[in-house]
């Protein structure tokens, strides 16, 4: 029989140990070494706690003594809970956001392409609020009597793994984070009204990217051009427009899509720059932003991002950094390895077979054509990625 070492230890070998090391050294070296706790051994418990849903450190503390002859394989050695919980409020939680990019970055070369046919990078961009206790989270205070941080996230469609993100208190507004984005020329990216800023769509389309958005109903515009509508696509109106609004001046002319959704049974219009793809093309690129609401919804019902292991703003950080890379390391393994199980059932699977010694692409395989059905009891192949 072949040896083989944990589950979770072949998950975590998709991050190098040297650029894991080498990151730790670029800024976030401590004055002395750690002696109870290394980095890693921080960033294995964390992302042992997001893959197997530990609801508290205490949990967390007897899940690693009860499979101790077996954490050397990830690198790592039973924690105390106090010695975890100063790591997460004492130590820079921007080290794991820098882990995470490296690790999306990796994650990119496996992913497959957006399904259009077009060939410019396309993203989505939303935000998504994570509601905290005031009495426990004072520094997350944004109303009277509420409490929150708020999760700005650009999502690539290649893949639909998050390409930028940027963990803000509550009431700071989208459109402020959109301000600060950079993405390659020629990028395609959708977002909700939210977003709509004349100034910011000028800079937008002289650096020759794109946006598509829905227009407001408040918005004032005179047509200078109507495009003939494509029949049998559900598409009502194709119209060049100028905005004649005060602050709108100096943007340019754009483009209104009218579409009618059959599903929804609600008349949506679109916003965009683009102007030589398809009116249907437009209204399936806005369509397809459903995306980021399945991913935000995907990390808060199986990442642990809604209840906290500590109160302090870096522990609370560090928790949604490891959640992140714990998501991009399952998405990694499902494209490496041509998983065709999405990533709900394959966290599903992790959580009972995580500490197990056995092939971790194996417990993913098809069975056997001549297994009975009693024992086909793997996950079943599909596309989608959440």
């Amino acid at each position: 029989m072949s040896h083989h070492s944990t589950i979770l230890s072949q998950l975590l070998q998709s991050i190098d140990r040297h650029d894991f090391n080498r990151i730790e050294k670029q800024g976030f070296l401590p004055g002395r070494s750690y002696r109870k706790l290394t980095r890693w051994g921080q960033f294995v418990a964390m992302t042992f706690s997001h893959l197997t849903q530990r609801t508290s450190l205490r949990d967390l503390e007897g899940q690693f003594d009860a499979h101790s002859s077996k954490l050397y394989h990830a690198g790592a050695a039973p924690v105390k809970r106090s010695t975890l919980a100063d790591a997460n409020n004492q130590r820079p939680a921007e080290f794991f956001e820098e882990v995470f990019y490296h690790v999306a970055a990796k994650c990119q070369s496996y992913a497959p392409k957006h399904k259009f046919r077009f060939k410019n990078p396309l993203y989505s961009m939303d935000s998504s609020v994570v509601d905290l206790c005031l009495n426990l989270f004072p520094w997350a205070k944004h109303r009277s009597t509420k409490a929150g941080i708020k999760i700005h996230t650009v999502l690539d469609h290649s893949g639909y793994i998050p390409a930028f993100v940027r963990i803000t208190d509550a009431k700071t507004s989208d459109i402020e984070i959109a301000r600060t984005l950079s993405l390659p020329k020629g990028s395609i990216l959708v977002e909700d009204r939210a977003y709509v800023d004349f100034t910011w769509f000028k800079n937008w389309h002289e650096n020759k990217q794109f946006f598509v958005t829905r227009l407001k109903k408040n918005i004032k515009y005179k047509v200078l051009e109507r495009r003939d509508v494509p029949q049998n696509k559900r598409i009502t109106s194709d119209q060049i427009i100028k905005l004649t609004g005060k602050k709108a001046a100096d943007c340019p002319n754009l483009r209104r899509v009218g579409y009618w959704d059959e599903t929804t049974k609600k008349h949506y219009v679109y916003l965009t720059n683009l102007t030589k793809l398809s009116a249907r093309t437009i209204a399936d690129i806005y369509k397809d932003r459903w995306q980021i609401e399945l991913f935000f919804k995907w990390i808060k019902q199986n990442l642990r991002i809604k209840s906290f292991l500590g109160n302090s703003r870096n522990a609370v950080l560090t928790q949604i950094w490891t959640a992140m890379i714990s998501m991009l390391i399952l998405a990694y393994y499902k494209w490496r390895a041509k998983i065709g199980a999405t990533l709900t059932e394959m966290l599903k699977l992790l959580q009972l077979t995580l500490m197990e010694r056995r092939n971790l692409y194996e417990l993913f395989e098809p069975p056997d054509p001549g297994e009975t059905p009693s024992t086909q009891n793997q996950l079943p192949l599909n596309f989608s990625i959440f």
